[in-house]
């Protein structure tokens, strides 16, 4: 065996070759040649009397002088050296010998230069100038070329490497932009930072048995998914979640973004897709996660530009040729995320590439109560702080939401100089997030702060009397945003909802409008907010749900149809659902002028308190009109929780009065 060149650890390695001696070398090289090679070899320095002897016995060959210092440049015949450098200057005939000379004055020198001339002393040639700087001399003859051997390392080592990374150069923008999360590396996130999502953590967790376990399947015969679309509405944790499964397998991570495929140059996004599989094989097992999916997977051959190159529908076809062609990604887990998985394409979707798809859906009351336990863990809580009463105070909120409502409320406990956050920091943060920031200094006249009192009391009324609307929490008159009052509802957490419930939820916004007009005798732009609401509903009950009687049982909506080019229902249809709308929007506006004028003695001491409390709540419109003919668990729940502090609802359910 031969020992010089055995390595077992890599001790004997030679020092690999590299560039950058060559360029070191050829710098030294250059600055060598312009430093010594200036012509000057053999140089001394003389005085002015020992110039003129020189002069006198014919020694001077040319003369150089510099303006601009007083000084001269003597340069001596070859033959002559001897006489001047002794010894030295034997070989300067190769060396071209100087002498340097301080002078007086100009005139004295010119004058003594016509007189060597007239008298044949001298006969060479005589050069007037300035003096070059060194330093100037140097940085003009050598920075130039020092600043290009620089730039051409650089922009070689750019377009060699970088790997798409920051200051990534020509030849690597087709590299992959994904961020790496090696195992064992940065902040680790588990299924306990995940707040409710029990199913859909089940679901990922077969994923993390088989990076962890993966004998455990293969050995039944087994597959496991290659991947998995988390489908849900925004701040429902889907990123989160992904990287709650990385973490619980802790494996390797690729996370990126479905944008960052796309670029301006054609074919950049396949390149970058077969360079994150390339770096994702390498690196297995481990979970690639593409957030927003849909801004590169979006269905082929619906593209409204149609152009004829679309690369973004390159970039689909390579990612769906990576995620299940030819080629084999043994250990590589796909998760994605989108909220808009309609308009996904349907190879993409189906079984081999994307698996499974895991709904994460808005938290329940139960589900709340899990995400506030997480995001209270950084605030220092008072006592009276209830968890369960502010997860019945938002319903429809997100995770992102309950967390954005937990730092408001530590913001405004430190606004106040409070020593911790307590019930009506929360609550407080609730109504700041769902109605605005409150505007106490908009002045309003006596006669616009009446007609608002009316509206909203009629809101009150209506929705007190009507069996299906949601239950009332508070009514104000105080701006906030752009509303100039609100009526706060507590929305029952339905997962169907019936034709009765939505009549009466209709007519309960429509009870400012029929306030107004029964005891102002006019009508305002205050409602425009309401009627929007109104209208829009009772189209979707019409055209979408076929709750109509002539329409019955039809619906002019398709999920998948996502460039309607024309709409699927005839011109004289359309004018039956117009017909059909603005008779359900009229039925329920006399409905509710009806239940107003029957009542319209509470409901003026309502809009009485109002004006004179600017806030006031449920337990105040019971006092006027009586208990509830159908309170709802909720409300009884409510009643004994509130103690009368202000509450509110999600902002789907404020009717709010605008400002025009």
């Amino acid at each position: 065996m031969d020992k010089k060149n055995s390595n077992p650890k890599g001790g004997d390695r030679k020092p690999g070759f590299s560039l950058s001696w060559i360029y070191i070398l050829i710098f030294i090289a250059f600055g060598y040649i312009m430093l010594k090679n200036d012509g000057s070899g053999l140089t001394g320095k003389a005085g002015y009397t020992e110039f003129k002897e020189y002069v006198r016995k014919g020694y001077a060959r040319n003369i150089v002088v510099y303006t601009n210092s007083s000084t001269l440049e003597l340069y001596l015949l070859p033959d002559s050296a001897y006489h001047v450098f002794g010894d030295t200057g034997k070989d300067a005939k190769a060396r071209n010998p100087m002498l340097e000379v301080g002078i007086g004055s100009m005139e004295s020198l010119q004058s003594y230069l016509d007189e060597a001339e007239s008298e044949g002393w001298f006969t060479g040639h005589i050069e007037y100038r300035e003096k070059d700087r060194v330093f100037s001399q140097f940085l003009w003859s050598v920075l130039p070329f020092i600043l290009l051997i620089v730039f051409w390392i650089v922009m070689m080592r750019r377009m060699g490497g970088g790997a798409g990374g920051p200051g990534g150069g020509v030849f690597s923008v087709g590299k992959s932009k994904a961020r790496v999360y090696e195992k064992g590396e940065g902040e680790r996130i588990t299924f306990k930072d995940v707040a409710g999502q029990s199913e859909a953590k089940e679901e990922v967790q077969e994923i993390v048995d088989f990076l962890k376990k993966p004998k455990k399947y293969t050995d039944l015969g087994g597959k496991i998914p290659k991947g998995a679309l988390l489908v849900g509405p925004p701040g429902t944790g889907k990123t989160l979640l992904a990287k709650a499964v990385a973490g619980e397998a802790d494996v390797p991570f690729f996370s990126l973004s479905g944008s960052d495929f796309v670029e301006m140059f054609v074919g950049v996004g396949a390149s970058r897709v077969r360079d994150l599989f390339r770096q994702a094989k390498e690196k297995s097992p481990c979970i690639i996660f593409i957030d927003e999916i849909d801004a590169v997977g979006r269905a082929r051959g619906k593209n409204p530009a149609m152009g004829g190159n679309d690369e973004r529908e390159n970039t689909l076809n390579q990612l769906l040729t990576e995620m299940d062609g030819f080629g084999t990604n043994s250990g590589v887990i796909i998760l994605a995320a989108t909220n808009r998985v309609d308009i996904l394409d349907k190879a993409l979707l189906r079984a081999g590439r994307f698996d499974r798809q895991i709904y994460l859906d808005l938290p329940d009351l139960n589900e709340r109560k899990e995400v506030f336990g997480v995001h209270l863990r950084g605030l220092k809580l008072n006592k009276n702080v209830d968890v369960d009463l502010l997860a019945r105070q938002t319903p429809g909120f997100s995770g992102a939401d309950i967390a954005n409502v937990c730092n408001e409320a530590a913001l405004i406990a430190a606004r106040h100089n409070k020593k911790s956050v307590d019930k009506d920091d929360f609550l407080a943060a609730v109504d700041r997030i769902v109605g605005g920031l409150e505007k106490k200094t908009k002045v309003l006249t006596a006669e616009e702060k009446k007609t608002i009192a009316l509206h909203e009391a009629g809101h009150a009324t209506l929705s007190w009397f009507l069996e299906h609307a949601n239950p009332l929490i508070k009514v104000t008159i105080v701006p906030r945003g752009r509303a100039l009052g609100a009526a706060w509802y507590l929305p029952e957490e339905r997962q169907i909802t019936t034709k009765e419930q939505m009549l009466d939820e209709m007519c309960a916004t429509l009870g400012g409008r029929a306030a107004e007009e029964l005891f102002t005798g006019h009508i305002s732009t205050g409602a425009m907010n309401d009627l929007e609401r109104v209208t829009k509903q009772a189209y979707g009950m019409i055209a979408y749900a076929g709750m109509s009687d002539r329409l019955a049982n039809l619906c002019y909506y398709s999920s998948t149809d996502e460039y309607a080019f024309q709409k699927p229902y005839s011109e004289k249809t359309a004018e039956l659902i117009d017909q059909e709308a603005k008779a359900l929007i009229d039925s329920q506006y006399k409905r509710g002028k009806e239940i107003l004028t029957e009542h319209a003695e509470g409901h003026h001491e309502l809009a009485d308190l109002l004006i004179e409390r600017e806030v006031i709540f449920a337990e105040d419109v019971e006092r006027i009109f009586g208990k509830r003919p159908w309170a709802s668990r909720s409300e009884e729940i409510l009643s004994t929780d509130t103690s009368g502090q202000p509450e509110s609802a999600e902002s789907d359910n404020t009717n709010t009065t605008l400002s025009v």
